[in-house]
C-alpha cells in the first residue's frame, strides 16, 4: 500500500459486549479513516487505544471520533481515549478532536414482550444520556485522576482537546425513538473539514436509537461504515456510488445454536433482539449489490464469522469480498 494513500483501517472487528476466545483473537469495534497526516475514527470498543498505536497511528493526529450508537461494545473505550490519549499529545493542544454520536434518546425503550414483570431504570433522573453528557459524566468520574496530572505534572486535560457534541436529527424525517425509529431518509452532513466530508443516516438497531451509519468522501475515493444495523434501505442509500461498504454480520447458525434449548425469558428476548437489529453475511451481500458497491468487507463479527461462511457466500458476490482481520488495510478509491 503506498505511503500517504487514504485508507481505512480496521482497528478492532469484533462485535457484541464480551470477551471472545477462539483462534483469531479480534478486539472491540473501532475503525480508523486516515487522509494524509489525519485520522477519523468511528467507535472506541475495547482496546481501540492500543490498536491505533498498532496500526502506527499517532493520536495527536485524531481530528474526531464518530460513535455510531451508544451500546458498551462501540463506547466502553471513550474515556481511555481521552485519558490516555493526551499522554501521547502535546501539552499545548494544536486543535479540538471532537467526539461526535447520537444524543439523548428522550424517553425509556419499550419493554420487551418478554418481560413478565414491571422494569425500573437504572439512575432514573437521566436515564438516557446521549454522547456529550456521556463524555461529560466519563470525565467527572475521573476528576481525582484529572486534577492529580494537572497539578502535579501541569498536564493539560481532556476537556482542553476534546469536546463533544450530539448529532441533530432532521426534524422532517420525523424520527421517534420508539414509533419511528428508523424512517426511509436522506443522508445528511455531519461533519466536514478539508480532508473528509462525513454524512449520516438512521440505521435499524432498535432498541436503541438513535443509531447511525456514517460515509466517509475524501478527493481519493469514499468508505460507508454501516454501524449495528438489521438490513435498511437508509445503507444501501448511503452506500451507493461508494467505493467500500464496512457492513456489521453476525452468524444466525450460531444464534441458534447460542440459544437452542433456553426458554428463560432473558434467552428469548436476546435471541428476538438479534434477529430484529443484525444483518447476516447474505443479507449485507444483498445490500451491497442494491448499492452497486465494488468492494465489501464485513466487520463487527458475531462471534467469529468462520471461514466456512466465506466460502459459502463470497462467490455470490459480484465484487471484491473480504473478512477483515484486526488491522487490515483498504485503500480508498
Amino acid at each position: 500500500m503506498s505511503a500517504g494513500v487514504p485508507r481505512v483501517i480496521t482497528l478492532g472487528t469484533a462485535g457484541g459486549p464480551v470477551w471472545w476466545r477462539g483462534e483469531k483473537r479480534r478486539t472491540g469495534i473501532a475503525t480508523a479513516v486516515v487522509v494524509g497526516d489525519r485520522s477519523y475514527i468511528v467507535d472506541a470498543g475495547t482496546g481501540v487505544g492500543r490498536q491505533i498505536i498498532e496500526a502506527g497511528l499517532a493520536m495527536a493526529d485524531v481530528r474526531a471520533i464518530f460513535l455510531t450508537h451508544l451500546h458498551s461494545d462501540h463506547v466502553v473505550d471513550l474515556g481511555s481515549l481521552a485519558l490516555f490519549g493526551i499522554m501521547r499529545m502535546p501539552t499545548d493542544p494544536t486543535h479540538t478532536v471532537q467526539i461526535i454520536g447520537p444524543g439523548d434518546r428522550g424517553c425509556l425503550p419499550r419493554p420487551s414482550p418478554r418481560a413478565s414483570e414491571r422494569l425500573g431504570p437504572v439512575f432514573p433522573e437521566e436515564a438516557t444520556p446521549g454522547t456529550a453528557r456521556m463524555f461529560a459524566h466519563l470525565m467527572r468520574a475521573y476528576a481525582t485522576d484529572i486534577n492529580d496530572r494537572l497539578y502535579d505534572s501541569l498536564r493539560p486535560t481532556p476537556l482542553d482537546w476534546f469536546s463533544a457534541r450530539d448529532i441533530r436529527i432532521p426534524e422532517d424525517v420525523g424520527f421517534h425513538p420508539n414509533d419511528r425509529p428508523t424512517p426511509d431518509m436522506e443522508p445528511f452532513p455531519i461533519y466536514e473539514d478539508d480532508a473528509v466530508r462525513v454524512t449520516a443516516t438512521l440505521v435499524k438497531h432498535a432498541p436503541m436509537a438513535p443509531a447511525f451509519g456514517y460515509r466517509f468522501d475524501t478527493e481519493a475515493g469514499s468508505v460507508v461504515i454501516s454501524g449495528d444495523t438489521g438490513r435498511t434501505d437508509n445503507i444501501a442509500r448511503l452506500a451507493s456510488g461508494a467505493g467500500l461498504l464496512l457492513h456489521e454480520a453476525i452468524d444466525f447458525d450460531w444464534v441458534e445454536s447460542e440459544f437452542a434449548g433456553r426458554n428463560d425469558a432473558s434467552a428469548r428476548a436476546t435471541r428476538d433482539h438479534h434477529y430484529s437489529a443484525h444483518t447476516s453475511p447474505r443479507e449485507a451481500i444483498d445490500l451491497a449489490e442494491q448499492a452497486g458497491v465494488p468492494r465489501l468487507a464485513l466487520h463487527h463479527l458475531v462471534p467469529i464469522i468462520t471461514d466456512q461462511v466465506m466460502a459459502r457466500d463470497a462467490p455470490s458476490f459480484s465484487g471484491a469480498f473480504s473478512i477483515p482481520s484486526d488491522l487490515d488495510a483498504y485503500e480508498l478509491r
